[in-house]
């Protein structure tokens, strides 16, 4: 196994259509992906990341139906490209390694097997389907705050072992501060940097992905991912183009047409969105209890349902640890806040 040659000092991968799927409820159209992938094709960013947010086979019950089936997104994405490849998520447990092949027979290049940041074990067969089919191989190491720079490191290890070519450190919650961000880029690069590239997804919820993208490439992190409008979970990820235009001004080549991306931001993505990604409250309270930004929507779902504010739901389920695929959990969360509430009353009365 050798990590990809890149052409650019930056390789940026555009998960609009992937985290994005978080905030627009898993609702993309067929039309939306092909103008989407489009726009992102002329801008030059060579990787589009396409499937449920969940990553394929996610569309359930537990994290929300797809309105379109996410191979037909798939193919519709891989007819789109020119010059970019298909990625797609998988989360071991979620999705299967058939699911795997069928997203490769749609005409995915590229595979991002994700994990808990402590939970690379459950990778392998993953990635060794993937090395047979011939697609390029990204780790991601989820809620990357809650393990040490030297424990995910070792977790990197895993993956590349494994057959990873690009090990993530991945701020699920948006949480990482600065110097937590370094500590994680920089052990990541030492361990494992002569074999694979490290790569880095960040999300907005403090508002320290876009600086913790330009740590990243300091660090000798070289994948990086945004998504256009910050289209994604939580308050969003590091906005693509809002990265093409800090790279630009740094001098750090990505090979993508800033003015292109404001196109496909302001022009193709924005008219669609069902909710411009934001740090509000509940957002913010993700970033800084540091809770999985794919928790927003179903806590809100949950709190209009049981009568609880969201942001205390997202509040307790960080006090609690929960992960990504505990969103089931936060219906005992907010049925749990709700009788606190009833028994306050009771007792008040």
């Amino acid at each position: 196994m050798t990590r990809p040659e890149i052409t650019h000092d930056v390789r940026i991968t555009d998960t609009t259509l992937r985290d994005g799927s978080h905030a627009m409820a898993h609702q993309f159209t067929e039309q939306q992906v092909r103008d989407t992938v489009r726009a992102l094709d002329r801008a030059g960013v060579e990787v589009v990341e396409v499937s449920h947010g969940d990553g394929v086979g996610g569309s359930s019950f537990n994290y929300g139906f797809s309105l379109t089936d996410e191979m037909t997104l798939i193919a519709a994405a891989r007819e789109e490209a020119r010059q970019a490849k298909i990625a797609v998520l998988l989360v071991p447990g979620i999705g299967t390694a058939d699911d795997l092949r069928r997203a490769h027979d749609a005409g995915a290049e590229m595979v991002r097997v994700a994990t808990h940041c402590t939970e690379a074990d459950v990778s392998p067969q993953h990635f060794g389907v993937a090395r047979e089919l011939g697609m390029e191989t990204v780790g991601f190491l989820m809620m990357a705050h809650r393990t040490s720079p030297e424990n995910l490191a070792k977790q990197a290890r895993i993956m590349v072992d494994a057959g990873c070519q690009t090990p993530y450190v991945t701020d699920s919650a948006g949480a990482l501060m600065m110097h937590e961000a370094r500590a994680r880029f920089e052990a990541l690069v030492a361990e494992v940097g002569d074999e694979a590239w490290v790569g880095y997804h960040g999300h907005q919820n403090v508002s320290l992905g876009v600086a913790n993208s330009v740590i990243a490439y300091e660090s000798g992190v070289r994948y990086i991912d945004g998504s256009l409008c910050a289209l994604g979970a939580g308050s969003g990820n590091s906005p693509t183009e809002v990265l093409g235009a800090v790279f630009d001004r740094l001098g750090i080549e990505t090979g993508l047409d800033v003015s292109a991306l404001l196109d496909a931001a302001e022009d193709v993505v924005r008219p669609y969105l069902h909710r411009w990604p934001k740090m509000d409250r509940n957002a913010i309270v993700q970033g800084w209890a540091g809770v999985y930004s794919s928790f927003l929507l179903h806590a809100e779902r949950a709190g209009e349902r049981y009568k609880v504010p969201p942001h205390e739901i997202l509040r307790r389920c960080g006090e609690l640890g929960y992960v990504g695929g505990q969103e089931d959990m936060i219906i005992d969360v907010a049925i749990g806040l709700a009788a606190e509430r009833d028994r306050a009353g009771a007792a008040v009365s």
